[in-house]
C-alpha cells in the first residue's frame, strides 16, 4: 500500500514537472511569435510602371518587383523593418505622404528643389539621364527637330520640368500622361511625336519594339538621380541613409544594378 502510494506520489510529481516544462516551451515560443507580430511595418508607396525598378511581370505573378524592391527589402532586413509595398501613381506619391498614408517612397524619385520643400529625401542612390523616344521614322534626331511636336511626359516626373523647360526655347506642346506605356502607346498611335523618358526604363521600350529609337539629352549640368523620398522629419532619413551607405561600401548596391541594370 505505502509502495502504492509513493509510486503515486511520483507520478503526480513528474506530470506536474512536465507540464512546467510544456508552459516553459509555450512561453518562450509564445514571447517569440510576439516579437515576430511586434516587428514594426513600414508603408512603401511606388508607381509600378517603370521598369526595372518597379514592374509587375504579368507572365509571372501579380507581385511588384525590381530594382527599387529588392533595395527597399535589404535596407528593411538590416533595419528590422517588414516592408509592405503598395501601388499609385507617380503623381499620387508625394500627396500620399503628405497625408501620412505612406512612410516612405521609392519609385525612381528625384530629389528636386521643389519636392524638398514637401517632403525630405535620403542620399541619391543612382543616377540616370533623361531620352527623347519617338517612332524610328519620324526624323527626330536632335532637340531643335522637336520645334512644332507634341511632347509626352509623365505626369509630376522630372522628365515634365525638363519639357517645360526646352518649352522656353523651342516651339512645343507638352502633354503628360499618368504611366510610362502610356506615353509609349501615345507615340506608336502618332498622338505624341515624342517623349521624355528616362534613359534605362527608354532602353528597355526600345529593345522590345524596333519601330521605336531614341537620343539621350547631353547636358552641362548633373545627372538626374533617385532617392528615397519621407514626409518632412522623418527619423526614416537617417537610418536609411546609414543603411545605404553600408550597402555602397559592401558593395550589394553594386549587385542590384547587374542584376537588374545590366541583365547580369
Amino acid at each position: 500500500m505505502k509502495k502504492g502510494i509513493f509510486l503515486f506520489v511520483i507520478s503526480m510529481l513528474m506530470i506536474g514537472i512536465l507540464a512546467a516544462c510544456g508552459t516553459n516551451n509555450d512561453s518562450k515560443k509564445s514571447a517569440k511569435e510576439k516579437g515576430k507580430e511586434e516587428k514594426k511595418v513600414l508603408k512603401m508607396g511606388t508607381a509600378s510602371d517603370y521598369p526595372p525598378f518597379e514592374f509587375v511581370d504579368t507572365a509571372k505573378s501579380n507581385e511588384i518587383i525590381g530594382f527599387d524592391i529588392d533595395l527597399v527589402k535589404m535596407i528593411g532586413d538590416k533595419l528590422g523593418y517588414e516592408i509592405k509595398v503598395q501601388d499609385y501613381d507617380f503623381s499620387g506619391l508625394i500627396p500620399a505622404l503628405q497625408a501620412g498614408k505612406l512612410d516612405l517612397v521609392l519609385s525612381g524619385m528625384t530629389p528636386t528643389a521643389e519636392r524638398k520643400e514637401s517632403v525630405d529625401f535620403s542620399d541619391v542612390y543612382y543616377e540616370a539621364k533623361h531620352m527623347i523616344v519617338s517612332q524610328k521614322d519620324s526624323k527626330i534626331e536632335t532637340l531643335d527637330d522637336l520645334n512644332g511636336k507634341t511632347l509626352g511626359v509623365q505626369l509630376a516626373s522630372i522628365q515634365e520640368e525638363k519639357a517645360n523647360e526646352l518649352a522656353e526655347s523651342l516651339e512645343l506642346k507638352v502633354e503628360n500622361r499618368d504611366r510610362i506605356p502610356e506615353l509609349v502607346q501615345e507615340i506608336l498611335a502618332g498622338r505624341f511625336d515624342a517623349a521624355i523618358i528616362e534613359d534605362k526604363i527608354a532602353n528597355g521600350y526600345l529593345k522590345e519594339n524596333k519601330d521605336l529609337v531614341g537620343f539621350t539629352i547631353e547636358e552641362d549640368s548633373e545627372e538626374a538621380g533617385y532617392a528615397i523620398a519621407f514626409p518632412k522629419d522623418s527619423e526614416l532619413t537617417e537610418e536609411f541613409n546609414k543603411a545605404l551607405k553600408e550597402l555602397m561600401e559592401n558593395g550589394e548596391l553594386e549587385k542590384l544594378e547587374k542584376k537588374w541594370l545590366q541583365g547580369e
